[in-house]
């Protein structure tokens, strides 16, 4: 009895010795990994009569559940906890079973007990405890205990993530901090300067540099607290040395190498020995995929760069790259730009890779041999209207008033159909006036004539030729009064039917009128197309009104009259169309195209191109 006794006692002694340790480790953690076996330790502890307890957290990295802490031996296999931990977490809740998984908890047997991790609404984990035969008032403490024992997780957990989540706004607030530095600036060497100073400051760096591809290599462009430095010095060329090794290997350097690291910076090497650098990381300013230059980080005392910087410096490389970039691509003259626009042709033509571009090069070479043998028609395009082979002009005989209009632009017409009529009342007085004034000349005419009065005959006759003559004028304008057709056509222009009324002016235009059959085709020829034209040249005309017609003309006179329109000089250019289609209207507006000739389908596409450039290098050229 004493013997057991004594065993017992060293074995309770052991036990609190264990749990201090782990309430030590709880209270200061090294890590994750020891914070979670000391916790699980303790759990065991408080529940008391525990035979084994498992801890799966998820793993980010391997995507499913592992064991993070396993009691009392983190060596001990604990797979037969498995299937009441995958319940666990397929139901998201508490659990407790008996030892066969399926029947409920009893007093003769043990019982898993088995309780989920979540964080922010998130399974994160679980854990599950293997315990002793016990009551059921015994099993609902050990549940209460271990649902109080998930709260220290949780709040671990939580605060881990919050860590996170500033160390990630921090290092978000660093990079917009520094693309805001490079935007402000607007030229590229007080931008990389200022970068290079916020870099060196900001992540705790004796000495930032940015260099920049050129011909093949890396230029040192800026260097941290430096605002001027000589490209020649050992530290430039040591600097240049270790970006050429990332330009070359095309990947993020860093100092010491890590040991799966196979590359060999031979170059930053030496420039840890000549610069007493205990850290060095250099990561390749992206630009569209391609290195365009180096960003070197270097500390002379601390601690390496860790994982963290090492990734937010590659971040940095991405997004300035395209800044610095675009800043100095607009510091280059026409000649670099053209000279890069070239290299880059050149390149993506002549070099290994581009495949889509060799092809259509190629292609396009076949293309332009091609039209380059072929003929075609080559044709002169230019604006055309219709118009009327013969206009004729109906215009107010004498001044008066609209009294009636029959018709107006646009309506067909045949010959002596009345087109309007003018106010003829006033003419009807007068003619009703020299006729009475005629009758009353010609009584006194005969009284005179009686009586042998020969002066007086005289004077009688000229009164009375006189006053004929006024008759002869009043029914001539009463004739005129109404307006007639002088053959078949269509009103071209005119519409008196608003003006009903209105005073009109002798010789005002009233209708213009133009036949049904005889039409003829009014060219705008540009004047860069105008030597091309001769008489006797055949053509097509389409009209917007019938689009669906091809009506064919030919070339009858070629004025020298130039008319300026848009910025350019038209010649008049007059066709004649043989058969006229009945559809044809005077106005009708539309593309007419003369048949040149044959040519060389790259000459017909070209030579506007070549004329105008002729003409520009004769005016600037000495």
């Amino acid at each position: 009895m004493v013997g057991t006794a004594s065993i017992h006692s060293i074995a309770g002694e052991d036990g609190a010795r264990a749990e201090s340790a782990a309430w030590a480790r709880f209270a200061a953690p090294g890590d994750s990994g020891e914070f979670c076996a000391s916790w699980l330790a303790i759990l065991c502890a408080q529940v008391d009569r525990v035979n084994g307890a498992l801890l799966l957290l998820r793993s980010e990295e391997a995507g499913a559940y592992a064991a993070a802490a396993v009691w009392p031996d983190a060596g001990r296999a604990m797979h037969y906890l498995g299937p009441a931990a995958e319940r666990t977490l397929r139901e998201g809740r508490g659990i407790a079973v008996a030892s066969d998984g399926v029947s409920p908890p009893s007093a003769e047997q043990p019982a898993y007990v088995g309780y989920p991790v979540q964080v922010g609404g998130a399974l994160y984990g679980a854990v599950v405890l293997d315990l002793e035969p016990r009551a059921d008032g015994e099993l609902q403490r050990a549940l209460r205990l271990v649902h109080w024992g998930i709260a220290w997780l949780t709040d671990h957990f939580r605060q881990h993530f919050l860590a996170e989540q500033e160390g990630r706004l921090a290092r978000l607030s660093l990079v917009a901090d520094l693309v805001a530095t490079a935007v402000e600036e607007r030229r590229f060497g007080p931008a990389a300067l200022a970068v290079a100073n916020e870099l060196a400051a900001r992540l705790r760096c004796d000495r930032a540099s940015i260099g920049i591809e050129t011909a093949g290599s890396i230029e040192v462009q800026a260097i941290s607290h430096t605002a001027n430095f000589d490209h020649k010095s050992d530290l430039v060329r040591f600097i240049g040395e270790a970006m050429d090794e990332v330009l070359d290997l095309d990947v993020a350097i860093v100092y010491p190498p890590p040991e799966s690291d196979e590359l060999g910076a031979l170059a930053h090497t030496e420039l840890a020995r000549e610069c007493r650098d205990v850290a060095i990381c250099s990561v390749p300013l992206l630009d569209g995929g391609v290195t365009g230059g180096v960003l070197t980080l270097e500390r002379t005392a601390g601690e390496p760069y860790d994982a963290a910087e090492i990734e937010l410096a590659k971040t940095i490389g991405l997004l300035l790259g395209p800044i610095l970039a675009l800043k100095r691509n607009n510091e280059k003259g026409i000649w670099a730009r053209t000279r890069d626009i070239a290299g880059s042709g050149v390149t993506a033509l002549f070099g290994p890779r581009h495949p889509g571009v060799k092809l259509l090069a190629v292609l396009a070479a076949v293309l332009v041999l091609f039209f380059s043998v072929v003929t075609g028609d080559y044709r002169v395009s230019a604006k055309t209207v219709i118009e009327g082979a013969l206009q004729r002009a109906a215009v107010a005989p004498f001044e008066g008033y609209v009294a009636e209009s029959l018709v107006r632009a646009g309506d067909t017409v045949s010959k002596g159909q009345v087109l309007c009529r003018l106010e003829d009342k006033d003419l009807r007085l007068e003619q009703t006036r020299w006729t009475s004034e005629r009758e009353q000349l010609l009584r006194k005419h005969r009284q005179a004539f009686a009586s042998a009065d020969r002066a007086a005959m005289a004077v009688l006759a000229a009164q009375i030729s006189q006053a004929e003559a006024q008759l002869a004028l009043a029914e001539e304008k009463l004739a005129r009064a109404t307006l007639v057709a002088p053959f078949d056509g269509i009103v071209v222009s005119g519409d008196l039917s608003q003006l009903l009324g209105t005073p009109v002016e002798q010789g005002k235009l009233l209708f213009e009128i133009a036949p049904l059959d005889a039409y003829r085709v009014v060219l705008q020829v540009d004047e860069r197309d105008i030597a091309d034209l001769a008489l006797g040249q055949e053509g097509k005309l389409v009209l917007s009104g019938i689009a669906n017609e091809v009506t064919p003309f030919a070339v009858k006179q070629i004025t020298s009259v130039s008319t300026p329109a848009d910025g350019r000089n038209y010649f008049r250019v007059e066709a004649h169309i043989d058969q006229p289609s009945a559809r044809l209207r005077p106005g009708l507006e539309g593309v007419g195209k003369v048949s040149v000739g044959k040519r060389r389908l790259i000459w017909i596409w070209t030579h506007s191109l070549v004329d105008w450039l002729r003409l520009w290098a004769w005016n600037w050229l000495p």
